[in-house]
């Protein structure tokens, strides 16, 4: 398979390429190889639906998503394939540390499952 690359568009309305993955998704729901996450469904955080859905190019970042994910179930990490444009998640990016450190992204294209 050859991946596409993704692209984020600026504010300048410029398509740059800000991350090559791999990429991770960190929840607590039972998801099968092939399936695609997609925003406006109950969110993993809050009693309402996202705007986003939410995924990291970090081991570190999926696992933490996957811990606070509020359902009681086995915590998940899959590894997911975005298919369309992306940003940095504007809720991480430089609140606390300058840039992205923890490779955070959100998109209103559908992630699929690539493998968990």
């Amino acid at each position: 398979m050859v991946r596409m690359p993704i692209f984020h568009i600026s504010m300048d309305d410029k398509k740059v390429i800000i991350d090559q993955g791999p990429f991770f998704h960190g929840t607590k729901a039972e998801l099968q190889i092939g399936d695609l996450l997609e925003h406006q469904f109950l969110s993993n955080y809050q009693e309402k639906n996202s705007n986003y859905i939410y995924f990291t190019a970090t081991l570190n970042a999926a696992k933490w998503g996957a811990e606070l994910a509020r359902f009681n179930a086995k915590e998940r990490i899959y590894i997911v394939e975005p298919l369309g444009d992306f940003e940095s998640d504007p809720n991480l990016t430089d609140k606390k540390f300058p840039g992205n450190p923890t490779r955070s992204y959100r998109s209103k294209s559908p992630l699929k499952i690539i493998a968990e």
